[in-house]
């Protein structure tokens, strides 16, 4: 009975410590959304006492510390992050979160070590297409970060809005064109043969494309999920954005609009909003509450339900 009861102590720790984690992750991706980056390292700071293995919440956490100014404490969230996993270092070299850190003596460093990690990791990869695919993922994230960034200081009614919304229409056609070349002639090329991130650029391209492309595409984007070629997490993603441009509800909850009465975003009409949680762990998304707050909404399934009507209502007359 002794031996029981010490097992089962031993579990609700686990769990409760798991949560705690959470909780502070929560808590500082929460605070990251309210610009408050100094809280939202202290909050991770907490959940990092708990564990360290997540380098998403690792990486994030470096975005954090650089943006409150504190680089030697993201230097070595975002050593950490790498050592967990993390490859992606086409989106780290232009993230405008670390711009502290990209003009530190220690950056080249931080660099150099990553690229020798996947030196080894791609000795087999199709490295010319590899690189296309690279090349297109910063055109591609470039622009939008440059999008986002102007939006926030000047607003839509700007000059400046206006061209970089037609620069970034640009830049897309011409990424589209060069993408819709490898799908029609490789097929869904998976990580083992480019890398996660290049993997992950033609799922983007494809993601900002109009509808008719999206259609094209969206089946076989299915099938290198069944095979492994793609992600599911973001199999769902493109899945919701079409069904909603089709006129129906998205399943997964991945896609946020903005009210324009209340300028408060929003999760666009979703199907059966009590499972979608149990949709999302089915492919590897996270609980909406996390998403939400992430996304500064507050989420409360009940409420959002008795709101459905307006918002159905509110997507028509966008349309």
């Amino acid at each position: 009975m002794k031996k029981l009861l010490f097992l089962f102590t031993l579990f609700t720790c686990s769990f409760t410590q798991a949560q705690d984690y959470k909780q502070w992750v929560r808590k500082a991706d929460s605070c990251y959304t309210a610009k408050n980056y100094a809280a939202s390292v202290a909050f991770y700071d907490k959940a990092f006492k708990i564990e360290k293995k997540s380098e998403t919440d690792l990486y994030n956490a470096a975005c954090s510390a650089a943006m409150a100014k504190e680089e030697k404490k993201a230097f070595k969230w975002l050593d950490l992050a790498i050592d967990n996993g993390y490859e992606n270092i086409a989106h780290m070299k232009i993230d405008g979160d670390l711009k502290v850190l990209q003009t530190n003596k220690e950056w080249p460093k931080m660099v150099d070590k990553l690229q020798k990690k996947l030196d080894v990791l791609e000795v087999n990869y199709d490295k010319p297409l590899q690189k296309e695919l690279l090349d297109i993922y910063v055109d591609d994230q470039g622009v939008r970060h440059d999008y986002m960034k102007i939006y926030k200081e000047k607003g839509k009614e700007s000059k400046s809005f206006d061209s970089i919304n037609n620069l970034m229409g640009y830049k897309d056609s011409i990424n589209l064109i060069k993408v819709m070349k490898i799908l029609d002639h490789k097929g869904w090329v998976g990580a083992d043969v480019v890398g996660s991130q290049a993997n992950q650029t033609l799922f983007l391209v494809i993601q900002h494309a109009d509808l008719k492309y999206q259609q094209k595409y969206l089946p076989m984007m299915r099938e290198a999920a069944k095979t492994g070629k793609a992600k599911p997490s973001a199999l769902a993603y493109l899945e919701d954005r079409v069904a909603l441009r089709e006129g129906g509800k998205q399943i997964y909850g991945s896609q946020i609009l903005m009210n324009p009465t209340t300028k408060k975003p929003f999760f666009a009409p979703l199907e059966d909003p009590d499972n979608v949680d149990k949709r999302r762990a089915a492919v590897g998304l996270g609980p909406l509450a996390d998403y939400a707050v992430k996304s500064n909404i507050v989420w409360n399934v009940e409420v959002y339900k008795k709101e459905l009507p307006e918002l159905i209502e509110l997507m028509k007359k966008k349309k």
